[in-house]
Parts: C-alpha cells; sequence; structure tokens
C-alpha cells in the first residue's frame, strides 16, 4: 500500500465513525478487523526510564498506554510509552507524528508488545505496534 492510498483509507475510517468494524483493502486484499496496525517500532529511550526494572514482567501481548506530551521542550510531538504505570521509553521521534497528531485529536488508539529481546542493544529491547480502533 502506497503512502497516498494509506491516507486516503486512514481518512474515510476517521470518519466513518459509527462503523463497529472496519473494512480495509491491502494490495487487492480485502480483510474486516476491530483495529488497523498502523505502525510497529522499538522504544525509544528504553535504557533511561523503567524497563529494566520491569523487564521480568513484560509480556508480548501486553497493553501498553500512549500519553502525549505536547509540552515536551525536546520534541513537541512526544509521545510517552508506559507499562502499567511505568516509563518504557517513547514513541521514536521520526515514527511519532502521526500517533502524535491522532491522539491530539481524541482517537482511539491502542499499544502493545510485539516482541521482546534479550539484546544489549536498548533499540532491539522491545517492539510495540499501534492501532486504530474501527
Amino acid at each position: 500500500m502506497n503512502r497516498r492510498s494509506f491516507l486516503s483509507t486512514l481518512t474515510a475510517l476517521l470518519g466513518a465513525g459509527g462503523a463497529s468494524a472496519a473494512t480495509l483493502s491491502l494490495g487487492g486484499q480485502s480483510n474486516t478487523a476491530q483495529s488497523i496496525e498502523l505502525q510497529r517500532s522499538p522504544i525509544a529511550g528504553f535504557q533511561y526510564h523503567d524497563g529494566e526494572t520491569v523487564w521480568s514482567q513484560l509480556r508480548v501481548a501486553d497493553a501498553l498506554q500512549l500519553i502525549r506530551e505536547a509540552e515536551n521542550v525536546h520534541d513537541p510531538r512526544a509521545v510517552r510509552v508506559e507499562w502499567q504505570g511505568h516509563i518504557l521509553g517513547y514513541v521514536p521521534r521520526l515514527d511519532n507524528a502521526t500517533i502524535s497528531h491522532l491522539l491530539d485529536h481524541q482517537q482511539n488508539l491502542q499499544a502493545y508488545i510485539t516482541a521482546l529481546e534479550e539484546s544489549r542493544n536498548p533499540w532491539q529491547r522491545v517492539t510495540f505496534s499501534v492501532h486504530l480502533a474501527a
């Protein structure tokens, strides 16, 4: 799916409002889903927050909270990623424009851990996905 068709589909879904399930066309396939995955990213800054403290408790599929930090002096589009009240890090700066925009417009976003990796590289420790609820 190219960028134009993705944005067109996203705009249509956001305008749909009351639909209980969304139909999304991906490369000629039609899928009915309760949510649409918008992106997958590593957690930025994992090594600077509570990640190591709660590492043994994290599980794939755990829900994460996305908290908009519009007043963040380092990044005006900052989106903090938390697990059960513990700060794990942030949506990477290069990937946060769409997520911050949707949060600013009170869209129903859900985030989940999709991969956990025992690695010295903090960018490889936790991967998460962000979904737009239909």
